[in-house]
């Protein structure tokens, strides 16, 4: 069989789920049903919302993803921040600023690579290294600020 023939029929499969998977990967609903699109399975899946008010009571893999979240909120934070500053500042400064930026984060995912690292490989490496990176960026953020 042509290798695009089975391309095609994979595709034709796996788009509609994936499709769904994104249109409801929104965490500001409390609940969802999505029905698989093929008629063979009639299961109604139903997504529960992440709930990171208490992320020690989680499991670990929801623990690791309320810290990434905060970390995304973080650097979303700073991002304005810099956006706003970068609007105050005359062309040779923002030149600077950009260059420390980028270094700025070459310092700080090198460093929270290595602060996980004390748990690499361990389910609990990608709390430590969200945590860092969050913990830097709102440090970084106030420094803009």
């Amino acid at each position: 069989m042509c290798l695009h023939v089975i391309f095609f029929i994979y595709m034709r499969h796996f788009l509609p789920v994936f499709a769904s998977i994104l249109t409801f990967s929104s965490l500001a609903t409390s609940s969802l049903t999505m029905a698989l699109p093929t008629p063979e399975i009639s299961r109604v899946l139903l997504v529960q919302k992440l709930d990171c008010s208490n992320p020690e009571n989680l499991p670990q893999q929801s623990m690791n993803r309320c810290a990434e979240l905060s970390y995304q909120q973080a650097d979303k934070k700073l991002n304005q921040v810099y956006k706003q500053l970068t609007a105050k500042l005359e062309a040779p400064r923002v030149k600077k600023l950009v260059a420390a930026q980028q270094a700025w984060i070459k310092f700080r995912d090198a460093s929270c690579k290595f602060e996980s690292s004390e748990v690499e490989g361990g389910t609990m490496e990608p709390l430590l290294f969200y945590g860092c990176l969050t913990r830097t960026t709102k440090e970084r953020t106030k420094s803009l600020q």
